[in-house]
């Protein structure tokens, strides 16, 4: 009989991190691949241990680069045309827990299941003025604080201030927005926006939708787990508590009846045991040797 299913089995880690938004990496990318490559997007190598994930219509493109020229590990890009520059572009660093970048992947391909009207929705300020910002409620749900840390960007902040959403107005350089932190959005943690320990940047037209599937990821309120020695270091703040490990299941019958018959001393060979009875003549005792 097997035992029964234990959620806990899952668990890949030794300790939970709180709040979730200071913990680190896991340093795998295949659980923010799998809900791609799951819809039979085409996975490429180079030499160096990068890889790329491009979708059959060669307009979203996903790159997982640990060998990269900088700590830009994840870079996300979709095209109106499949030869011309991008429509939009996110990067998240090499800190950034995979968990966040599996929660935009997961809505990226949900959207592309839709289609182009999903995946290349740029927000439109003209029929909702307050549409751009909606990616920004799961954190407010979850006691962020609204700032305005200098002219012309709105932000929240974290309650522990050791994360923060920052949205930039007016006009940006559309080609900065997709190859450095100049971006329309940044989610960080860290000590400040400038000592960020993992950031992640969103160009102007990327579609609310999956902007918002990574702010609800962040503000959940449920630990990560992590392995305390695999991850280099966690951010000052975090609050490790100690997975318990597994409890064993409860025995059947049957591991009753195996564990008793264990400690049952073994049977002697018949002929070495002596058989008394009533009429059975005493032993008399040998020559002493």
């Amino acid at each position: 009989m097997n035992a029964p299913y234990d959620p806990r089995h899952d668990i890949d880690g030794d300790v939970y991190v709180t709040p979730r938004h200071l913990a680190s990496s896991t340093y795998t990318g295949d659980p923010a691949l799998a809900p791609l490559l799951d819809l039979g997007w085409e996975l490429q190598h180079d030499d160096l241990g990068n890889c790329y994930v491009t979708a059959p219509d060669r307009r979203v493109r996903v790159g997982y680069l640990p060998e990269g020229e900088d700590d830009g590990l994840w870079r996300i890009n979709a095209y109106k045309d499949s030869f011309g520059p991008p429509a939009w572009g996110v990067c998240f660093n090499d800190r950034t827990a995979t968990e966040f970048v599996a929660a935009f992947t997961t809505a990226l391909a949900t959207a592309y299941e839709q289609g182009p009207d999903a995946y290349l929705a740029r927000p439109d300020p003209r029929t909702d003025e307050h549409e751009p910002f909606r990616a920004i409620v799961p954190l407010l749900k979850q006691g962020w604080e609204i700032e305005r840390p200098r002219w012309g960007v709105f932000a929240v902040q974290a309650p522990d201030g050791l994360a923060g959403l920052e949205f930039t107005t007016g006009d940006l350089d559309p080609e900065a927005e997709l190859t450095t932190r100049d971006a329309r959005w940044q989610l960080w943690a860290g000590k400040s926006i400038d000592r960020a320990v993992w950031y992640a940047t969103a160009s102007t037209d990327t579609p609310v939708a999956l902007l918002t599937a990574v702010t609800e990821c962040v503000a959940d309120p449920a630990p990560l787990p992590r392995w305390r020695t695999e991850t280099t270091s966690y951010i000052k703040g975090a609050h490790l508590t100690q997975i318990l490990p597994l409890k064993p299941s409860a025995p059947t019958p049957l591991d009753v009846q195996r564990a008793i018959a264990s400690r049952r001393p073994a049977a002697l060979p018949a002929a070495s045991v002596p058989r008394w009875s009533t009429t059975s003549r005493p032993v008399l005792a040998g020559p002493r040797r």
